[in-house]
């Protein structure tokens, strides 16, 4: 059974940091690329980041670039999302989702298109106060 695990969201001043952890199971985790998404109330998902878990290849968004690391531990099946110098406009539920990238061109995964992403998993909420 395939599953992706997002936690490690909550509530944190701006300014502030979290670190966002993604577990997953089920398949060959080095043959996919793990991308982050977020959804604010009443906003459309944005794509924030992804990562390949084969070669290490990472995208960020514009929106997060110099304050959002992601990273890859392939021994745990995890990857992370780091996130520094929050701001309120970073509230929002989080989800990580798994992309097969084996023959498959990288800008399929940094175009950061939900629907090309084969699983999903639940979201974790990031609050990010005044």
């Amino acid at each position: 059974e395939v599953q992706l695990q997002a936690f490690g969201g909550g509530l944190v001043q701006a300014g502030g940091s979290l670190r966002l952890s993604c577990a997953a199971s089920g398949f060959t985790f080095d043959d996919y690329a793990i991308g982050w998404f977020r959804q604010a109330p009443g906003k459309e998902r944005e794509g924030v980041s992804c990562i390949s878990s084969s070669d290490g290849s990472t995208y960020y968004a514009d929106s997060v670039k110099g304050r959002f690391t992601i990273s890859s531990d392939n021994a745990k099946n995890t990857t992370y999302l780091q996130m520094i110098s929050l701001k309120p406009e970073d509230t929002a539920v989080y989800y990580c989702a798994a992309l097969f990238v084996r023959g498959t061109p990288w800008v399929v995964a940094t175009d950061m298109l939900g629907y090309e992403y084969d699983y999903w998993g639940q979201g974790t909420l990031v609050t990010v106060s005044s």
